[in-house]
């Protein structure tokens, strides 16, 4: 294990170097991530999550999260099979099929993608759900995906949030729906600069002085609390670690770095955290002077305790995922281009509703709610 320094760098020497055949790889897998998530967007996302909701929130929600499931499921076969990162879980193990509330710490650009990894593994990478900045909503294609799977998008200012989490947090309070709603309280990915700021503002009010993570904000992560405590199974605290250096997305996409991700995993009983805001409050900074020394001892020991909680993916269920993704892509490619002038007006239309719907937040209300 190199030193803390190297843990930390993002501009440190990179795992693996970037290769022609790297970049290549990296550009082909991009675009098959992309032709992927338009295709099933358009053909299987728009009628189960736009058609079928009309009738029934709970089944919308089950359909999709099969198509667009299958989706995500690329990822972490990009990362873990393709790329040869080593994923490591520690900690507390996870039961199947539950309703959680995670957070974590906010490392990097990428730190959200490999939750997927772990939601696959208990089958509800389908119903994993992300607190995140609304410009990511604006990004063509992966923004109308954000959508459709019912990510909550919000400007960190709680003035404009407040009334937009509340709405989304109250139709998650279904038992019957699976969910895994995952939030960052730190707000913004971890840099030197926004620690300094962090330790500056923590001194300025007699709160924690923290190294390895930012302080994290409170608001966001009592709203889910308060609108889900009933319908929860558990809460999870998640702490990611970088060997070596941390990755950018293209760092992902060229399998450059990361040489490991470390996902560290405690469970919290919904009861022990208390109901008021401010102790909860309190609470939550307490839990992160934790994860901040938890961070620290696996900067330098080079992992975290109780390694080895979860095994591999399976090489043969992701190979028939990717392969049930590629051919019902090749399918709808072959209409969309090759057949009825009437399926490239649906994509058309089909595009032009995603992109306003996204815009302004727009879903179906159930009519029936079978």
């Amino acid at each position: 294990m190199e030193g803390g320094a190297s843990v930390n760098s993002r501009n440190g020497p990179r795992h693996r170097p970037l290769t022609p055949w790297r970049a290549f790889r990296g550009v082909l897998c991009l675009i098959v991530l992309v032709l992927t998530a338009f295709m099933l967007l358009v053909f299987c996302g728009f009628w189960t999550a736009v058609g079928l909701r009309f009738f029934s929130r709970h089944y919308s929600r089950t359909a999709t999260s099969f198509f667009l499931g299958s989706w995500i499921a690329l990822w972490p076969f990009l990362f873990e099979k393709i790329n040869k990162t080593k994923v490591v879980f520690s900690g507390d193990s996870v039961p199947e099929r539950e309703r959680v509330l995670l957070f974590a710490n906010h490392r990097t650009e990428v730190d959200w993608m490999y939750l997927w990894n772990l939601a696959l593994r208990k089958r509800c990478h389908g119903y994993i759900k992300y607190v995140l900045k609304n410009s990511l909503m604006k990004m063509p294609v992966f923004g109308w995906i954000f959508h459709i799977v019912e990510f909550i998008p919000v400007e960190r200012k709680w003035e404009a949030d407040e009334s937009v989490m509340y709405q989304m947090l109250s139709t998650f309070k279904d038992p019957q729906d699976p969910l895994w709603l995952a939030v960052f309280p730190e707000g913004t990915d971890f840099t030197e600069l926004k620690c300094q700021r962090s330790q500056k503002y923590a001194a300025e009010k007699g709160l924690p002085i923290l190294k390895n993570v930012l302080l994290p904000k409170t608001k966001g992560f009592y709203a889910c609390l308060e609108c889900l405590r009933g319908s929860l199974d558990a809460v999870y605290d998640i702490t990611i670690g970088y060997k070596q250096r941390c990755p950018t997305f293209l760092d992902n996409a060229f399998g450059v770095d990361p040489a490991e991700v470390h996902i560290h995993i405690r469970r919290v009983d919904v009861n022990d955290i208390p109901i008021s805001e401010e102790q909860a409050t309190s609470w939550l900074m307490e839990t992160f002077s934790l994860k901040d020394q938890l961070l620290s001892d696996f900067h330098s020991k080079g992992h975290f305790p109780h390694e080895g909680t979860e095994g591999n993916l399976s090489m043969v269920k992701c190979l028939v995922n990717c392969t049930f993704v590629i051919v019902l892509t090749g399918v709808c490619t072959f209409l969309t281009f090759f057949s009825s002038i009437w399926f490239k007006i649906y994509v058309s239309l089909a595009c032009a509703y995603l992109a306003s719907a996204t815009y302004f937040n727009i879903r179906p209300k159930p009519i029936l709610n079978l």
